[in-house]
């Protein structure tokens, strides 16, 4: 105990309220019976990446220029999903200090584990195609894999700039705003990774992107019962910062999602010429990724059907000129402070 601290039990019978945020005092009230549903199946359905069948996977059966492209994508997909589990986490201690029902607290743990599991997905992954459990400081074979390193760099660095960004927005908005953003990343999320298992030829790929395709609509699925929950009595100014972190969510998100826009993604002017030449030989090789004209699709529809949420509680969306949907205009986004993640 702090020495200067005043000792005030024996003053009064009860203690004084404790000061807010804080994560106590706990209760465990129980309002939402759709996220102990959710909670369920989350418990149900956990995975462990270390026992995918990784015994059926041969790198040596793949050329190195196809092994450092594929690698890549998923040094890409690291890039979001090695900061989901600190993104959530951040979450989830907001979840306690603003002492959201207790099905919340454990829907958003949930999130957090799956994520964890994303992200040792990547990894492992990576070491094995690589031969190295370091893309940043491994020592590429081939001219494609020099470039595409060098790729990994610039994909880091923007990734620690959103970081920055997110620590310093969390703690500004109501957990309201954050389920729009999060909801932004698993729809999109679960359609590609449900087209990589279907597309992809490797039965170890085939199995994890079930898993994370499963995951993520869990996900999404938690976003839609707090938003039918909460977006009824939303105010005017809660909406207003949610059209903004759409139109940011997508410029952050097309990166993996689509390809990475200039507004955000600071990235050398051959970067996404280099990206698309390993995710065809990636291709090529059997490994799913989706084609740009697939992307394109997936992309639109994940924003129509947001945008069809948002529509139902009058939430203005805004125009996402690169899909083709109009909107309201947004020209005043501050990019250091997103909150979206995937």
């Amino acid at each position: 105990m702090a020495r200067n601290y005043e000792r005030i039990a024996d003053t009064m019978e009860l203690p004084p309220p404790t000061p807010q945020p804080n994560v106590f005092p706990l209760s465990w009230e129980s309002h939402t019976r759709k996220l102990e549903e959710i909670w369920t199946a989350a418990q149900r359905e956990v995975w462990d990446p270390a026992k995918l069948p990784w015994e059926t996977f041969d790198p040596a059966r793949y050329s190195w220029e196809e092994r450092e492209a594929i690698a890549y994508w998923w040094t890409l997909l690291s890039v979001f999903d090695a900061s989901a589990p600190p993104v959530f986490a951040e979450a989830l201690i907001k979840t306690y200090e603003v002492h959201e029902e207790d099905p919340v607290r454990r829907c958003f743990f949930s999130v957090t584990r799956d994520e964890q599991n994303h992200e040792q997905l990547c990894g492992l992954a990576i070491t094995r195609l690589l031969g190295h459990d370091n893309p940043l400081t491994y020592e590429p074979r081939t001219e494609l894999g020099k470039k595409l390193r060098r790729n990994a760099h610039w994909l880091y660095y923007n990734g620690g700039r959103y970081w920055t960004g997110y620590k310093q927005a969390v703690p500004k908005y109501p957990l309201a705003v954050l389920f729009s953003s999060f909801l932004m990343g698993e729809i999109a999320a679960a359609t590609i990774f449900h087209q990589m298992a279907a597309q992809s030829k490797e039965p170890v790929f085939q199995t994890a992107f079930r898993n994370v395709g499963r995951d993520e609509g869990r996900h999404m699925a938690i976003c839609m019962s707090l938003m039918e929950r909460d977006y009824p009595g939303l105010p005017a100014e809660d909406r207003a910062v949610i059209t903004k972190q759409i139109r940011a969510g997508y410029l952050f998100l097309s990166a993996v999602l689509f390809e990475p826009p200039p507004e955000f993604w600071d990235l050398p002017e051959d970067f996404i010429p280099v990206q698309r030449r390993a995710e065809e030989i990636a291709r090529k090789a059997g490994f799913g990724i989706p084609t740009y004209e697939m992307k394109h699709e997936n992309w639109r529809n994940a924003m129509l059907n947001l945008k069809g949420v948002l529509d139902k509680y009058g939430i203005p969306f805004p125009a996402i000129p690169e899909v083709g949907i109009t909107g309201e205009e947004v020209t005043d986004i501050d990019m250091d402070e997103i909150i979206p993640v995937f």
